[in-house]
């Protein structure tokens, strides 16, 4: 049996609509290390995936120890109260946002150059130090057709009049299906952090046009000013069996899945 934290939001919902034998954790929100043990130990589980975050960069800066309650110190509640079971936690891309090298970024050039990020970043390490077998998944932006949270797909779909991207900027963007689809192979997973999505070699601007080609939307795309590179060398991953589409191809299946083209 599967406890799935933030199941409520963007991505536990789908890994409640998908994956099997999975049940709703309690809102974690404002909980202390005792109602994390007391949940954990009711509830007859063997896996805890952690989706629930603070994730808004913003957010994230303007109210550090909210962040920091949310990003480090529940999941190291779950650590701590785990014991037996698999944890899998959510991390981010973010970790490379401050990354000297160009990319994509191998596990080891993390760089982290926001709040969000910096928390995301010690909470791998700080869980890992209790936890050797847990897994980090470091999450690019993920989309799906969902109305709820702002995220690529949609932000195309609505555009009107004209989009920017720069042509110097490289980030994965990833399905969140197929985030769902390879739950059982990431359970499965060794313990440690990894690059976790789908790669590509096009720059934002190029996916971009290639994406508004296919859906036929009439849209102005101008080129943005160079942005730091989000892209990740996923191998790590993929040699335990965790594959995701390419970002085009991606794209075009989340399109295909809902009617889009």
């Amino acid at each position: 049996m599967i406890l799935v934290t933030g199941a409520t939001g963007f991505v536990g919902q789908k890994l409640m609509e998908m994956c099997k034998d999975t049940i709703a954790c309690p809102s974690l929100r404002n909980a202390t290390e005792d109602e994390v043990h007391r949940i954990i130990e009711e509830n007859d589980i063997n896996t805890i995936i952690h989706t629930a975050a603070i994730s808004d960069i913003g957010t994230c800066q303007n109210n550090p120890e909210a962040s920091y309650i949310a990003n480090v110190k529940l999941p190291l509640y779950l650590a701590k109260a785990a014991t037996g079971r698999k944890l899998i936690c959510f991390s981010s891309d973010q970790v490379y946002s401050a990354a000297k090298e160009e990319g994509p970024y191998t596990e080891d050039m993390v760089n982290p150059g926001n709040i969000y990020a910096q928390h995301k970043l010690e909470m791998e390490q700080r869980v890992l130090d209790i936890d050797p077998s847990a897994v980090m998944l470091r999450a690019e932006w993920m989309y799906d057709y969902y109305l709820k949270k702002s995220n690529y797909f949609m932000n195309i779909l609505n555009a009107a009049g004209t989009l920017a991207f720069s042509s110097q900027q490289f980030r994965g963007l990833t399905y969140v299906k197929e985030v769902a689809e390879n739950m059982e192979k990431v359970i499965a997973l060794p313990g440690g952090a990894y690059n976790f999505g789908s790669e590509t070699s096009k720059s934002m601007y190029d996916i971009t046009k290639d994406f508004l080609a296919l859906t036929g939307k009439n849209i102005t795309l101008c080129d943005a000013p160079p942005r730091h590179n989000l892209w990740m060398n996923c191998e790590k991953a993929r040699k335990y069996g965790v594959e995701f589409s390419t970002v085009e191809d991606g794209l075009a299946r989340c399109a295909k899945d809902y009617g889009i083209i």
